[in-house]
Protein backbone atom coordinates (compact mmCIF):
# COMPACT_ATOMS: atom_id res chain seq x y z
CA UNK A 1 0.00 0.00 0.00
CA UNK A 2 3.01 2.44 0.72
CA UNK A 3 4.88 1.75 -2.03
CA UNK A 4 1.85 2.25 -4.27
CA UNK A 5 0.89 5.24 -2.69
CA UNK A 6 4.40 6.30 -3.36
CA UNK A 7 4.55 5.58 -6.59
CA UNK A 8 1.29 7.48 -7.58
CA UNK A 9 2.21 10.72 -5.71
CA UNK A 10 5.63 10.59 -7.00
CA UNK A 11 4.24 10.14 -10.97
CA UNK A 12 1.63 13.10 -9.93
CA UNK A 13 4.40 15.14 -8.64
CA UNK A 14 6.57 14.64 -11.79
CA UNK A 15 3.55 15.39 -14.06
CA UNK A 16 2.95 18.73 -12.05
CA UNK A 17 6.44 19.64 -12.60
CA UNK A 18 6.34 18.92 -16.07
CA UNK A 19 3.26 20.74 -16.78
CA UNK A 20 4.59 24.26 -14.31
CA UNK A 21 8.00 24.01 -16.51
CA UNK A 22 6.10 23.70 -19.65
CA UNK A 23 3.79 26.57 -18.81
CA UNK A 24 6.97 28.80 -17.33
CA UNK A 25 9.68 27.75 -20.21
CA UNK A 26 7.72 26.17 -22.90
CA UNK A 27 8.66 22.90 -24.53
CA UNK A 28 10.65 21.91 -28.01
CA UNK A 29 9.85 17.98 -29.12
CA UNK A 30 11.49 17.15 -32.37
CA UNK A 31 8.80 18.75 -34.29
CA UNK A 32 5.79 19.62 -31.80
CA UNK A 33 6.63 22.81 -30.13
CA UNK A 34 4.20 23.85 -27.00
CA UNK A 35 4.10 27.82 -26.50
CA UNK A 36 4.61 28.24 -23.02
CA UNK A 37 1.54 29.88 -20.96
CA UNK A 38 2.34 34.22 -21.42
CA UNK A 39 2.61 32.96 -25.30
CA UNK A 40 -0.37 30.65 -25.76
CA UNK A 41 -3.16 32.81 -24.13
CA UNK A 42 -4.36 35.88 -26.12
CA UNK A 43 -3.68 39.04 -24.42
CA UNK A 44 -6.63 41.21 -24.04
CA UNK A 45 -6.78 44.73 -25.00
CA UNK A 46 -5.50 46.22 -22.27
CA UNK A 47 -2.44 44.11 -22.33
CA UNK A 48 -1.78 43.65 -25.80
CA UNK A 49 -2.58 47.22 -27.30
CA UNK A 50 -4.81 48.29 -29.86
CA UNK A 51 -7.98 50.51 -30.07
CA UNK A 52 -11.40 50.79 -28.75
CA UNK A 53 -14.57 52.87 -30.22
CA UNK A 54 -18.13 53.45 -28.38
CA UNK A 55 -20.51 54.38 -31.32
CA UNK A 56 -23.87 55.99 -30.53
CA UNK A 57 -26.74 55.28 -32.63
CA UNK A 58 -28.57 58.53 -33.46
CA UNK A 59 -32.29 57.38 -33.54
CA UNK A 60 -35.61 57.75 -31.18
CA UNK A 61 -36.44 54.09 -31.91
CA UNK A 62 -37.24 52.90 -28.29
CA UNK A 63 -38.08 49.48 -27.19
CA UNK A 64 -37.95 46.31 -29.77
CA UNK A 65 -37.36 48.79 -32.83
CA UNK A 66 -34.07 50.11 -30.99
CA UNK A 67 -33.00 46.65 -30.41
CA UNK A 68 -33.65 45.69 -34.37
CA UNK A 69 -31.89 48.59 -34.93
CA UNK A 70 -28.69 48.26 -32.52
CA UNK A 71 -28.57 44.49 -33.44
CA UNK A 72 -27.82 45.35 -37.51
CA UNK A 73 -25.65 48.15 -36.91
CA UNK A 74 -23.41 45.71 -34.46
CA UNK A 75 -23.95 43.07 -37.37
CA UNK A 76 -22.42 45.24 -39.75
CA UNK A 77 -20.01 46.91 -37.75
CA UNK A 78 -18.67 43.27 -37.27
CA UNK A 79 -18.65 42.60 -41.11
CA UNK A 80 -16.50 45.42 -41.07
CA UNK A 81 -13.71 44.45 -38.80
CA UNK A 82 -13.97 41.05 -40.05
CA UNK A 83 -12.41 42.58 -43.21
CA UNK A 84 -9.73 44.28 -40.87
CA UNK A 85 -8.36 40.45 -40.01
CA UNK A 86 -8.11 41.17 -36.05
CA UNK A 87 -8.81 37.83 -34.52
CA UNK A 88 -11.66 37.62 -32.06
CA UNK A 89 -12.62 41.30 -31.57
CA UNK A 90 -14.83 42.15 -28.79
CA UNK A 91 -17.95 44.11 -30.13
CA UNK A 92 -20.81 44.54 -27.74
CA UNK A 93 -23.90 46.55 -27.46
CA UNK A 94 -23.64 48.79 -24.23
CA UNK A 95 -27.00 50.00 -22.39
CA UNK A 96 -29.48 50.59 -25.43
CA UNK A 97 -27.97 52.99 -27.94
CA UNK A 98 -24.27 52.65 -28.09
CA UNK A 99 -21.82 49.78 -29.58
CA UNK A 100 -18.47 49.29 -28.11
CA UNK A 101 -15.74 47.55 -30.05
CA UNK A 102 -12.20 46.47 -28.90
CA UNK A 103 -9.34 45.43 -31.12
CA UNK A 104 -6.58 44.11 -29.24
CA UNK A 105 -3.18 43.76 -31.02
CA UNK A 106 -4.51 45.71 -34.49
CA UNK A 107 -1.11 46.25 -36.17
CA UNK A 108 -2.60 49.72 -38.62
CA UNK A 109 -4.36 51.45 -35.61
CA UNK A 110 -5.66 54.45 -37.33
CA UNK A 111 -6.44 52.40 -40.21
CA UNK A 112 -8.88 50.45 -37.61
CA UNK A 113 -10.36 53.96 -36.39
CA UNK A 114 -10.73 55.35 -39.82
CA UNK A 115 -12.77 52.21 -40.56
CA UNK A 116 -14.78 52.14 -37.88
CA UNK A 117 -15.29 55.63 -37.98
CA UNK A 118 -17.33 55.43 -40.97
CA UNK A 119 -20.80 55.05 -40.22
CA UNK A 120 -23.10 57.17 -42.54
CA UNK A 121 -24.87 55.34 -44.70
CA UNK A 122 -23.20 54.20 -48.08
CA UNK A 123 -24.00 56.07 -51.40
CA UNK A 124 -23.75 55.32 -55.39
CA UNK A 125 -24.22 58.57 -56.31
CA UNK A 126 -24.15 59.93 -60.41
CA UNK A 127 -22.03 62.95 -61.68
CA UNK A 128 -24.93 65.51 -60.83
CA UNK A 129 -24.66 64.40 -57.53
CA UNK A 130 -28.23 62.35 -57.53
CA UNK A 131 -28.74 59.42 -55.52
CA UNK A 132 -28.31 56.40 -57.75
CA UNK A 133 -28.52 53.82 -54.67
CA UNK A 134 -27.75 53.44 -51.22
CA UNK A 135 -25.63 50.38 -49.44
CA UNK A 136 -28.98 48.56 -48.33
CA UNK A 137 -29.25 47.56 -51.91
CA UNK A 138 -26.17 45.68 -52.14
CA UNK A 139 -26.17 42.11 -51.02
CA UNK A 140 -22.55 41.21 -51.90
CA UNK A 141 -18.75 42.73 -52.54
CA UNK A 142 -15.79 40.81 -53.10
CA UNK A 143 -12.23 40.62 -54.23
CA UNK A 144 -11.34 38.73 -56.95
CA UNK A 145 -9.06 38.40 -59.88
CA UNK A 146 -10.58 39.33 -62.94
CA UNK A 147 -8.44 37.49 -66.43
CA UNK A 148 -7.91 40.95 -68.91
CA UNK A 149 -6.48 40.81 -72.50
CA UNK A 150 -3.36 42.45 -72.15
CA UNK A 151 -1.74 42.07 -68.49
CA UNK A 152 -3.14 38.79 -67.25
CA UNK A 153 -5.16 38.60 -64.24
CA UNK A 154 -5.87 41.91 -61.72
CA UNK A 155 -7.65 42.13 -58.66
CA UNK A 156 -11.23 43.73 -59.17
CA UNK A 157 -14.29 44.26 -56.74
CA UNK A 158 -17.50 42.66 -58.16
CA UNK A 159 -20.62 44.13 -56.73
CA UNK A 160 -24.17 42.20 -56.60
CA UNK A 161 -27.36 44.42 -56.08
CA UNK A 162 -30.99 43.05 -54.80
CA UNK A 163 -33.87 43.67 -57.11
CA UNK A 164 -34.32 47.25 -56.33
CA UNK A 165 -30.94 47.37 -56.69
CA UNK A 166 -30.48 46.01 -59.97
CA UNK A 167 -33.28 48.46 -61.71
CA UNK A 168 -31.49 51.36 -60.05
CA UNK A 169 -28.20 50.56 -61.47
CA UNK A 170 -29.93 49.50 -64.81
CA UNK A 171 -31.38 52.89 -65.86
CA UNK A 172 -27.90 54.82 -64.10
CA UNK A 173 -25.65 52.67 -66.18
CA UNK A 174 -28.61 53.10 -69.25
CA UNK A 175 -28.15 57.08 -68.98
CA UNK A 176 -24.62 57.19 -68.30
CA UNK A 177 -22.95 54.38 -71.09
CA UNK A 178 -23.77 56.48 -73.94
CA UNK A 179 -21.78 59.94 -72.62
CA UNK A 180 -18.15 60.60 -74.47
CA UNK A 181 -16.45 62.52 -71.41
CA UNK A 182 -15.28 60.00 -68.83
CA UNK A 183 -16.02 62.73 -66.16
CA UNK A 184 -19.79 62.15 -67.53
CA UNK A 185 -19.40 58.41 -66.90
CA UNK A 186 -18.78 58.28 -63.37
CA UNK A 187 -20.27 56.58 -60.42
CA UNK A 188 -19.26 57.85 -56.67
CA UNK A 189 -19.38 55.26 -54.31
CA UNK A 190 -19.72 57.55 -51.23
CA UNK A 191 -19.20 57.00 -47.95
CA UNK A 192 -19.38 59.89 -45.10
CA UNK A 193 -19.09 61.97 -47.38
CA UNK A 194 -15.99 60.77 -48.75
CA UNK A 195 -15.67 59.24 -52.44
CA UNK A 196 -14.20 55.94 -51.70
CA UNK A 197 -13.86 54.59 -55.20
CA UNK A 198 -15.27 56.14 -58.31
CA UNK A 199 -15.54 53.87 -61.37
CA UNK A 200 -16.08 54.79 -65.10
CA UNK A 201 -19.49 53.05 -66.94
CA UNK A 202 -18.11 51.45 -69.73
CA UNK A 203 -21.44 49.54 -70.74
CA UNK A 204 -25.17 48.91 -69.48
CA UNK A 205 -25.49 46.77 -67.14
CA UNK A 206 -28.84 45.12 -65.85
CA UNK A 207 -28.12 41.85 -64.53
CA UNK A 208 -27.46 43.00 -61.27
CA UNK A 209 -23.77 42.38 -60.87
CA UNK A 210 -21.04 44.87 -61.76
CA UNK A 211 -17.23 44.97 -61.07
CA UNK A 212 -15.04 47.84 -60.27
CA UNK A 213 -11.57 47.67 -61.85
CA UNK A 214 -8.48 49.82 -60.88
CA UNK A 215 -4.86 49.77 -60.42
CA UNK A 216 -5.12 48.39 -57.06
CA UNK A 217 -3.99 45.67 -55.22
CA UNK A 218 -5.90 42.39 -53.99
CA UNK A 219 -5.60 43.63 -50.25
CA UNK A 220 -6.81 47.51 -51.59
CA UNK A 221 -9.77 45.33 -52.86
CA UNK A 222 -10.39 43.64 -50.32
CA UNK A 223 -10.56 46.79 -48.32
CA UNK A 224 -12.79 48.60 -50.54
CA UNK A 225 -15.05 45.52 -50.96
CA UNK A 226 -15.26 45.74 -46.91
CA UNK A 227 -16.37 49.00 -46.80
CA UNK A 228 -19.04 48.78 -49.86
CA UNK A 229 -20.36 45.50 -48.16
CA UNK A 230 -20.28 46.87 -44.59
CA UNK A 231 -20.69 50.76 -45.25
CA UNK A 232 -24.96 50.43 -44.53
CA UNK A 233 -25.56 50.99 -40.74
CA UNK A 234 -29.44 51.43 -40.39
CA UNK A 235 -28.82 54.40 -38.65
CA UNK A 236 -26.22 57.20 -38.19
CA UNK A 237 -23.68 56.00 -35.28
CA UNK A 238 -21.52 58.74 -33.85
CA UNK A 239 -18.38 57.99 -32.09
CA UNK A 240 -18.74 59.31 -28.67
CA UNK A 241 -15.16 57.55 -27.30
CA UNK A 242 -12.51 56.41 -28.65
CA UNK A 243 -8.78 55.44 -27.42
CA UNK A 244 -5.47 53.78 -28.86
CA UNK A 245 -3.42 51.65 -25.71
CA UNK A 246 0.03 51.28 -26.81
CA UNK A 247 1.55 47.85 -26.39
CA UNK A 248 4.00 49.00 -24.54
CA UNK A 249 2.06 50.03 -21.89
CA UNK A 250 0.61 47.01 -21.80
CA UNK A 251 3.42 44.92 -21.69
CA UNK A 252 4.76 46.95 -18.71
CA UNK A 253 1.24 46.38 -16.77
CA UNK A 254 1.17 42.37 -17.52
CA UNK A 255 4.49 42.04 -16.04
CA UNK A 256 4.04 43.79 -13.28
CA UNK A 257 0.38 41.49 -12.96
CA UNK A 258 2.41 38.67 -13.29
CA UNK A 259 5.27 39.35 -10.80
CA UNK A 260 2.47 40.59 -7.95
CA UNK A 261 0.77 37.42 -8.76
CA UNK A 262 4.03 35.59 -8.15
CA UNK A 263 4.76 37.40 -4.63
CA UNK A 264 0.43 36.67 -3.79
CA UNK A 265 1.02 32.95 -4.61
CA UNK A 266 4.50 32.16 -3.26
CA UNK A 267 3.35 33.66 0.06
CA UNK A 268 -0.20 31.21 -0.19
CA UNK A 269 2.33 28.53 -0.75
CA UNK A 270 4.31 29.28 2.64
CA UNK A 271 1.61 30.08 4.71
CA UNK A 272 -0.20 26.84 3.78
CA UNK A 273 2.47 25.20 4.43
CA UNK A 274 3.71 26.54 7.89
CA UNK A 275 -0.28 26.74 8.57
CA UNK A 276 -1.13 23.12 8.11
CA UNK A 277 1.77 20.84 7.90
CA UNK A 278 0.74 17.71 4.97
CA UNK A 279 -2.22 19.48 3.75
CA UNK A 280 -0.53 22.66 3.25
CA UNK A 281 1.87 20.50 1.21
CA UNK A 282 -0.90 18.68 -0.81
CA UNK A 283 -2.66 22.10 -1.01
CA UNK A 284 0.10 23.87 -2.83
CA UNK A 285 0.10 21.18 -5.32
CA UNK A 286 -3.48 21.49 -5.61
CA UNK A 287 -2.78 24.81 -6.21
CA UNK A 288 -0.51 24.52 -9.05
CA UNK A 289 -2.99 22.06 -10.55
CA UNK A 290 -5.66 24.46 -9.82
CA UNK A 291 -3.58 27.14 -11.80
CA UNK A 292 -3.19 25.07 -15.18
CA UNK A 293 -6.39 24.52 -15.15
CA UNK A 294 -7.43 27.47 -15.39
CA UNK A 295 -4.44 28.62 -18.48
CA UNK A 296 -5.38 25.47 -20.05
CA UNK A 297 -9.16 26.72 -19.84
CA UNK A 298 -8.37 29.95 -21.44
CA UNK A 299 -6.58 28.55 -24.59
CA UNK A 300 -9.53 26.18 -24.55
CA UNK A 301 -12.06 28.70 -25.10
CA UNK A 302 -10.12 31.28 -26.60
CA UNK A 303 -10.41 33.70 -23.90
CA UNK A 304 -8.04 36.91 -23.50
CA UNK A 305 -6.82 37.48 -20.34
CA UNK A 306 -7.16 41.41 -19.25
CA UNK A 307 -5.62 42.97 -16.20
CA UNK A 308 -9.52 42.87 -14.55
CA UNK A 309 -8.54 38.69 -16.13
CA UNK A 310 -5.54 38.85 -13.58
CA UNK A 311 -7.18 40.21 -10.40
CA UNK A 312 -10.21 37.61 -11.20
CA UNK A 313 -7.62 34.86 -11.37
CA UNK A 314 -5.86 36.11 -8.30
CA UNK A 315 -9.26 35.97 -6.75
CA UNK A 316 -10.41 32.78 -7.26
CA UNK A 317 -6.98 31.48 -5.85
CA UNK A 318 -7.84 33.25 -2.79
CA UNK A 319 -11.51 31.60 -3.01
CA UNK A 320 -9.67 27.68 -3.81
CA UNK A 321 -7.23 28.45 -0.73
CA UNK A 322 -10.69 29.47 1.42
CA UNK A 323 -12.22 26.13 0.37
CA UNK A 324 -8.68 24.53 1.81
CA UNK A 325 -8.32 25.84 5.07
CA UNK A 326 -12.03 25.54 5.55
CA UNK A 327 -11.44 21.85 4.74
CA UNK A 328 -8.33 21.19 6.90
CA UNK A 329 -10.00 23.30 10.19
CA UNK A 330 -12.73 20.88 9.69
CA UNK A 331 -10.12 18.25 9.75
CA UNK A 332 -8.44 19.44 12.74
CA UNK A 333 -11.32 19.49 14.85
CA UNK A 334 -12.12 15.77 14.07
CA UNK A 335 -8.52 14.90 15.34
CA UNK A 336 -8.90 16.89 18.51
CA UNK A 337 -11.70 14.65 19.21
CA UNK A 338 -9.62 11.37 18.92
CA UNK A 339 -10.49 10.56 15.94
CA UNK A 340 -7.65 8.69 13.67
CA UNK A 341 -6.61 10.72 11.08
CA UNK A 342 -8.36 8.84 7.83
CA UNK A 343 -11.59 9.13 9.47
CA UNK A 344 -10.87 12.31 10.36
CA UNK A 345 -9.85 13.42 6.56
CA UNK A 346 -13.47 11.67 5.46
CA UNK A 347 -15.34 13.28 8.16
CA UNK A 348 -13.83 16.99 7.51
CA UNK A 349 -14.09 16.80 3.83
CA UNK A 350 -17.97 15.68 4.23
CA UNK A 351 -19.09 18.54 7.08
CA UNK A 352 -17.14 21.23 4.81
CA UNK A 353 -18.84 20.10 1.63
CA UNK A 354 -21.57 21.74 1.77
CA UNK A 355 -20.02 25.15 2.96
CA UNK A 356 -17.47 24.89 0.13
CA UNK A 357 -20.29 24.34 -2.57
CA UNK A 358 -22.31 27.41 -1.08
CA UNK A 359 -19.50 29.88 -1.39
CA UNK A 360 -18.35 28.79 -4.78
CA UNK A 361 -21.89 28.60 -6.32
CA UNK A 362 -22.58 32.32 -4.59
CA UNK A 363 -19.64 33.54 -6.42
CA UNK A 364 -20.11 31.42 -9.45
CA UNK A 365 -23.67 33.20 -10.10
CA UNK A 366 -21.97 36.45 -9.46
CA UNK A 367 -19.00 35.77 -11.84
CA UNK A 368 -22.13 34.43 -14.47
CA UNK A 369 -23.87 37.99 -14.03
CA UNK A 370 -20.56 39.58 -15.04
CA UNK A 371 -19.85 37.90 -18.04
CA UNK A 372 -23.76 38.03 -19.25
CA UNK A 373 -24.32 41.74 -18.88
CA UNK A 374 -20.35 43.33 -18.37
CA UNK A 375 -18.60 44.47 -21.79
CA UNK A 376 -14.71 44.58 -22.16
CA UNK A 377 -12.45 44.59 -18.98
CA UNK A 378 -15.46 43.15 -17.03
CA UNK A 379 -16.47 40.53 -19.19
CA UNK A 380 -13.14 39.25 -19.01
CA UNK A 381 -12.78 39.83 -15.36
CA UNK A 382 -16.25 37.56 -15.53
CA UNK A 383 -14.28 34.83 -17.74
CA UNK A 384 -11.59 34.58 -15.40
CA UNK A 385 -13.62 34.29 -12.38
CA UNK A 386 -16.01 31.72 -13.79
CA UNK A 387 -12.88 29.38 -14.59
CA UNK A 388 -11.40 29.72 -11.73
CA UNK A 389 -14.08 28.78 -9.68
CA UNK A 390 -14.63 25.28 -11.23
CA UNK A 391 -11.34 24.75 -11.12
CA UNK A 392 -10.84 25.82 -7.42
CA UNK A 393 -13.86 23.23 -6.86
CA UNK A 394 -11.96 20.37 -9.12
CA UNK A 395 -8.99 20.72 -6.70
CA UNK A 396 -10.56 21.65 -3.24
CA UNK A 397 -13.14 18.74 -2.91
CA UNK A 398 -11.74 15.81 -4.99
CA UNK A 399 -7.66 15.87 -6.17
CA UNK A 400 -6.89 17.43 -2.84
CA UNK A 401 -8.85 14.71 -1.01
CA UNK A 402 -7.38 12.07 -2.62
CA UNK A 403 -3.57 13.64 -2.52
CA UNK A 404 -4.06 13.38 1.19
CA UNK A 405 -4.97 10.25 1.24
CA UNK A 406 -1.90 8.84 -0.85
CA UNK A 407 -0.05 11.00 1.88
CA UNK A 408 -1.79 9.21 4.89
CA UNK A 409 -0.68 5.70 3.46
CA UNK A 410 3.09 6.85 2.59
CA UNK A 411 3.65 8.76 6.21
CA UNK A 412 1.43 6.73 8.21
CA UNK A 413 -1.39 7.49 10.04
CA UNK A 414 -0.12 8.05 13.22
CA UNK A 415 1.47 11.24 13.91
CA UNK A 416 -1.14 14.18 14.02
CA UNK A 417 1.07 16.55 14.45
CA UNK A 418 2.03 16.53 10.85
CA UNK A 419 -1.51 17.44 10.04
CA UNK A 420 -1.54 20.32 11.81
CA UNK A 421 -3.17 19.13 15.33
Amino acid sequence: MRLKSTIIFLIIISLVFLGSYTAINGADIGKIKIPNAREAVELGLDLAGGVYVVLEAQTDAQGAELQKIMEQSKAVISERVDGLGVSEPNIVIEGNNRIRIELAGVKDVQEAIDMIGKTAQLKFVDPDGKEILTGKNVKGSEPQYQKMDSSGEQPVVSLEFDKEGTKKFAEATKRLAPKTEPTEKIIYIVLDDQVISNPVVNAIIDDGRAVIQGDFTIEEAGRLATLIRAGSLPVEMKEIQSSVIGPKLGLEALDKSIKAAAIAIMIIFLFMLIMYKIPGLVADIALTIYIMLVLIGMKSLGAKLTLPGIAGLILSIGMAVDANVLIFERIKEELRVGKSIRASIDAGFKRALSSVLDSNITTLIAGLVLYGFGSGPIKGFGVTLILGIIASMITSVFITKHLLKLMVNMTGAKNTKLYGA
